[in-house]
């Protein structure tokens, strides 16, 4: 063997070691960490004047608690804890100010309105029980607070309409557990094995059938995860409508078709032998079916979205930059995510873009599901508005914000990364031609868009709410429902209200319908509607007159008064109509933001019920009205308690007056008939369960503002299409080869959580 062999192994193998060490390390040079580069956001809009728009700071409502506690004269227990004979604190949100107030403040340079709240409490510990809400300020250092009860609702409240707070349904829950139950207790041991923790309540709305009632169907469930679809047959009717806790009794007891006087009745029966029972397979506490628990290993990782060189747009408090666009942004506690002073190149296009109310009527041939109209807002879509799961609910590198609130309690509450905004890259170009004939070029934009979300879990059901802003001009308000499906137990002729999803659960049909408030300001405050669509003529081709031809032409039609432009669910509606300005834009035509709505909506309950004046909204896909500051939302959190007189009917803002050249507001309605089926076990999904409506400027520019897009690609076959400076797409090797600096995953979703 050649001794110097070995030697020139060793050199060699350090060769190749040197080699694929700087290999690697170029690799690691290449895949460093994204750095941000100075934002490309058009600057418009003030961030100080959009802070007239902002939620109430925590600090502001415990100055708003201590107000009523030292000024209303009397004793105010936390709602938390509260009995229906007390007196307590509903609720403290943002009393938005009067329109023309803020426009003077932000385009007239006038005083800033003042900084107000706006209370609800429940008054239980009177003569006369109420509830009043009442106007509280100015802030920071309050000295007045004017009911506003009256005025808003040309009356009082009666205390019966309040929306049931926490520590009632608590109540309710121990009355079924220590009073009602009691009554049954063989029925419970052999059919239920109940020890008094193994079931679950969920209570139906409107609570009962005629005005001044307050009785409460509540359904028993099996008390595992995934409840919403673990029905036992047994539901209780609950009249809760005395002050007094005491005189509590049960009305009614339905179990597996049949219908009982009380528990008493139904036990009775029972031990007879004179019950035909149904007994429920008992779940296990995941809920077995109904877990949400892959059922599959993790494998390959998802596809990530990330920013190479950092986020591009900002936000500052409720105040949002993002290209051409700004805007304000704000979470009632009522009605959930809301928009302000929405502007694009620096021109206000809206004033308040908002969720007015998500509704549900349900079909069932069991008591609690064929009584329920579930009106969301009443149990408060921004209340529940949950904490985001980052990767999930939103894109693991989006900008995640913490909204405050105080309801039914005397301290604000934190809903931590409850808000997000994120980039995202659609997929798929916004525009783009390849050209192939005479010249060669292709020209394209990708689609990119600034998304808004929040997403309240409100019972069963889960809405993500967004508001999307596109580089054309377009705004999106769309809504997609997930959650668990109602059930109802599986009797009878229960196939006629739904499909059979498990053993003993029937899946009920209901209908989801979701109301907007849209307050467009084209061109100015002073609008008017128009519609466009087509219609087939028939003509005589010209150069050919024994011939004919049927050509589509233009229709014109401007809709003068609101009986016109009020359009009922399942009616024609034009297909382009539009919120016309006094301007035109340079090619002669009045400059518009164009509504386009996208729905599959249900039937609407029959105008003959006693209740449809309370959703009345509901009857029209579109209607457009005056703005007035005394018809500030379409519905009302007391509308879900007495629909029979509802303080709010929104039928009564459509009353023929003139919307030519006014300040007009738009109500939009969308939805969906949701049949649950097997594929609803054990979620719902998003997929094909989601609605909306977009706004789309409609001869408002003189071309597509997405010309003016830093994201645009165009190369001739003349240039050098590789080149960076031709192509930044090429580039995207060099500029996106980066690794993200994602953030350390964090929850804060089971903090401080009340179990009801």
């Amino acid at each position: 063997m050649n001794p110097k062999l070995p030697y020139v192994l060793l050199v060699g193998a350090a060769v190749i070691i040197f080699i694929l060490s700087c290999m690697l390390l170029s690799r690691g040079r290449r895949s460093s960490s994204c750095e941000s580069q100075p934002r490309i956001v058009e600057k418009t809009g003030s961030t100080s004047q959009s802070l007239v728009f902002a939620d109430l700071t925590p600090k502001e409502m415990v100055q708003v608690v201590r107000y009523l506690q030292g000024n209303l004269g009397v004793q105010l227990v936390d709602a938390s804890r509260a009995k229906p004979s007390d007196n307590c604190i509903a609720s403290v949100d943002l009393q938005v100010p009067a329109k023309a107030e803020v426009l003077r403040f932000l385009d007239g340079g006038g005083a800033r309105p003042p900084r107000e709240a706006l209370a609800v409490l429940y008054f239980g510990n009177q003569p006369d029980p109420n509830v009043t809400e009442y106007v509280v300020g100015p802030l920071p250092l309050l000295a007045y607070h004017r009911d506003v009860t009256v005025q808003k609702y040309r009356g009082k409240v009666p205390y019966h309409c309040r929306p049931m707070l926490g520590s009632e349904y608590e109540q309710v829950g121990a009355f079924l557990e220590k009073v009602a139950f009691a009554a049954a207790p063989t029925f419970l041991k052999e059919v239920f094995e109940y020890d008094g923790t193994n079931v679950a309540f969920q209570t139906t709305a409107p609570h009962g059938l005629r005005s001044g009632d307050r009785k409460s169907w509540f359904v028993v469930f099996q008390n595992v995860s995934g409840f919403f679809v673990h029905p036992v047959g047994l539901e209780v009717l609950v009249d809760h409508s005395s002050l007094d806790i005491s005189q509590w009794a049960v009305s009614r007891v339905f179990y597996n078709g049949q219908y009982y006087r009380d528990m008493v009745q139904l036990e009775s029966a029972y031990v007879q032998g004179r019950i035909s029972v149904q007994k429920v397979r008992k779940a296990p506490r995941d809920g077995d079916f109904s877990s949400m628990k892959p059922r599959a290993p993790s494998a390959a990782l998802f596809p990530l979205q990330y920013e190479p060189q950092g986020p591009r747009y900002s936000v500052r408090n409720n105040h949002v930059l993002f290209q051409a666009w700004s805007f304000a942004f704000g979470m009632s506690v009522n009605t959930g995510l809301r928009l302000f002073d929405v502007r694009h190149k620096g021109e206000r296009v809206a004033y308040e873009i908002s969720v007015q109310e998500a509704l549900s009527v349900y079909g069932s041939n069991c008591p609690g599901g064929m009584s329920t109209r579930y009106m969301d807002g009443s149990f408060g879509i921004g209340r529940y508005t949950s904490p985001l799961v980052r990767g999930v609910d939103c894109p693991y590198s989006a900008t995640y914000i913490d909204t405050h609130s105080l309801s039914e309690t005397l301290r604000p509450s934190k809903r931590k990364a409850s808000l997000c905004i994120f980039e995202q890259n659609l997929g798929s170009p916004l525009r783009r031609h390849y050209s192939n004939l005479q010249s060669l070029y292709y020209g394209g934009l990708v689609n990119s868009a600034l998304v808004v979300r929040s997403i309240a879990t409100v019972g069963n059901h889960d809405y993500v709410w967004d508001f999307i802003f596109y580089q054309n001009g377009a705004i999106e308000g769309k809504v997609q429902a997930t959650g668990y499906a109602s059930s109802s137990f599986l009797h009878g002729d229960g196939l006629r209200y739904g499909n059979r999803v498990w053993e003993h659960t029937l899946g009920t049909i209901h209908t989801h319908s979701i109301n907007y408030k849209v307050d467009l300001d084209v061109g100015g405050v002073k609008n008017s509607l128009v519609a466009h669509d087509m219609a087939f003529e028939m003509v005589r081709a010209p150069w050919s007159l024994e011939q004919q031809i049927e050509r589509p032409r233009l229709t014109k039609k401007v809709l003068d008064t609101e009986d016109q432009a009020a359009f009922r669910l399942q009616s024609k509606m034009p297909r382009y109509i539009y919120f016309a300005a006094n301007s035109k834009n340079k090619w002669g035509h009045q400059r518009g933001y164009r509504i386009q709505i996208t729905s599959f909506a249900g039937d609407h309950v029959p105008e003959a019920s006693s209740m449809e004046r309370a959703i009345s909204w509901a009857r029209y896909q579109l209607a457009v009205t005056r703005r007035k500051e005394e018809e500030p939302t379409s519905t009302s959190i007391y509308n879900q308690n007495d629909p029979w007189t509802p303080t709010v009917a929104f039928a009564d803002f459509i009353n023929n007056e003139t919307i030519t050249n006014e300040d007009l507001v738009a109500w939009i309605t969308t939805g969906f008939l949701h049949i649950p089926h097997s594929e609803d076990i054990p979620n719902t999904v998003t997929v094909g369960n989601s609605v909306g409506f977009l706004l789309r400027p409609y001869n408002y520019y003189d071309l597509d503002p997405s010309i003016y897009s830093h994201d645009g690609v165009f190369f001739t076959s003349e240039q050098d299409f590789m080149a960076c400076e031709i192509n930044p797409i090429a580039c995207l090797p060099k500029t996106a080869s980066c690794l993200p600096n994602f953030p350390p995953f964090t929850f804060d979703g089971f903090q401080n959580i009340s179990r009801l």
